[in-house]
Parts: structure tokens; sequence; C-alpha cells
């Protein structure tokens, strides 16, 4: 069975003083996840351009940098499934990014899309994988594993029928690099996200989570509505079926991540939600 996680920056907001953050994190916990999926950015003092750069994607990172994490997750009992960090932090200083992993008890190291980088120019992108390829095979030196994580950049055109994803799948190294598959963001790229993740296939070691819909109610002003993050079964995606496909891979964990949109505006009361999907989904409870 696959542990359930929570993406630290879904709850940056809630994490600026050591009590907030041991609230929401025990919070985490009596709603049944696992763990937690750290950013090494909100792990240590975040650089004045990272915030910047996350709050315009509309990921505020919140001003936790500063809490003493490792103590604050050992005491609400969660697991660290795994690391994020940048690659061009990882190519300067991969000591520095293992260091971090160990402290946290992780073997997981997760790149993210890059920000400033052109994924519709397949040298950009064929020089990525290179990277992604070297980056990994150090790791696996230390006894780590590489995954990329997408949003939905990665599903630009680099040429007609060809994705930059598609050059990510099929040049780098499975014994090296594999995925944390977001099925949100190609869904929202109108890609087919089970076809995609049956793409993945076994490659897939960890799957972001969420769903995607509307919570307006009653009559709408226009046909034409915008979608957004929902809690788990309040949209459309294919939730079932993904989780089907993700057990018969055995991956490793599912972890949820949502920026916005939350119920009551709480990704609190959010995540509680989503837990009861996951607990009768994934876990079997039915009660």
């Amino acid at each position: 069975m696959p542990r359930t996680a929570i993406q630290q920056i879904m709850i940056g907001s809630l994490c600026k003083t050591d009590a907030g953050a041991a609230q929401t994190l025990a919070a985490i916990k009596a709603a049944g996840y696992d763990g937690i999926e750290l950013n090494d950015f909100m792990c240590t003092p975040t650089p004045f351009v990272v915030r910047v750069l996350t709050r315009a994607a509309g990921m505020p990172v919140g001003g936790g940098g500063k809490l003493d994490w490792p103590k604050l997750v050992r005491e609400a009992g969660l697991d660290v499934v795994s690391l994020h960090t940048n690659l061009g932090g990882l190519k300067e200083n991969p000591e520095k990014t293992i260091e971090l992993a160990h402290t946290f008890g992780t073997r997981t190291i997760v790149i993210t899309g890059m920000y400033r980088f052109d994924y519709s120019d397949r040298a950009a992108v064929e020089g990525l994988t290179q990277d992604l390829n070297a980056c990994g095979k150090e790791l696996a030196g230390a006894g780590m594993q590489l995954l990329y994580h997408n949003h939905n950049c990665e599903f630009r055109k680099v040429a007609p029928g060809t994705t930059a994803y598609d050059l990510l799948l099929e040049q780098t190294d499975p014994t090296y690099v594999n995925f944390e598959l977001d099925t949100y963001w190609p869904a929202e790229a109108g890609v087919d996200t089970l076809g995609l993740m049956r793409r993945v296939g076994e490659r897939l070691r960890l799957w972001h989570i969420n769903d995607r819909g509307t919570r307006i109610e009653g009559a709408s002003m226009t046909p034409i509505l915008t979608s957004d993050s929902m809690e788990l079964g309040y949209g459309n995606m294919p939730l079932e079926e993904l989780l089907a496909q993700a057990q018969t891979v055995n991956v490793e964990a599912i972890v949820l991540e949502t920026h916005k949109n939350w119920v009551d505006k709480s990704p609190v009361k959010s995540l509680e939600l989503s837990a009861a999907w996951l607990r009768e989904h994934v876990q079997g409870d039915v009660k």
C-alpha cells in the first residue's frame, strides 16, 4: 500500500512560527496522512528571488524557512517521502542536498520544472535530460534516487507530435532518473492523464494527486467556467482509474498538493476533505 503525504508548499502560509507549524503538522497526521514532502527552499532561509518567483506562479512559500523542520517533522510523527530541490543547486553542490536529505531520513530527491527555461527548445530540453542523467548517477552513488516532477510547461511541443515530456521520458536513463508525475497539470494542458501514466509505467515512483473542477454553486453568469484545483472526489479527474494504474506499478507514495481554491479558504480543511477520499480508496476504509 502506498504512503500518503502532503506537499509542504500547501501549508506554507500556516507555518510562520514553530507553534503554527506544529499545529498544522499535527492536523496532517490526525487526518491520516503518513508523511510530508519537503522543499529545501522552505526548510532553510528562503532567498527573496525564490519567494517572488513562487508567488508569481501562484505557490507562495511562506516564511517558515527559519524553523527547525527536522524537529517539527519528527515530533509530528510524519515520514519525509522526498525532498524537492532545484537542478542548479544540485549540480553545483550535490553534497549539500544529500546531507539535507539524510537529515530528514529520505533517499528521494525531486527536481521540479525549471524557471526561465524554454521547453519548446529541443536542444535545451535534451541538455536538461543530460544534466538529469548526470545528477541521477551521482545521487545513485550515494544511495539516493532522482525523480523529475512536471507542471504543464513540459507539454509544450519541441516538434510536431513531440513534447518536452516525450524527450524527458525517452532520453533519461531509468537507472538514474525516474518520475514524480503530477496528473493535474497535463490535464490542464489537454493531455490524456491515464494514457500518460501508463507511458511512464514503472518509472512512476511518486504520484502528485489533485482533483480539478469548479466550486461554483447554482446558476452561472456565463456557460464557460474556469477550472481550478478541488478536493479529491469533488472534481472531474479520473482519480480511481489513475489510482489503479499507480498501484499496478507499486507507486511508493501519493502526495496531495493544492495551492488555492480551498474550501473555506483553509488548506487544513481542504486536506482533511481529501483525506476521506484517500482513506476510502487507498486504505480501503469505507466507513
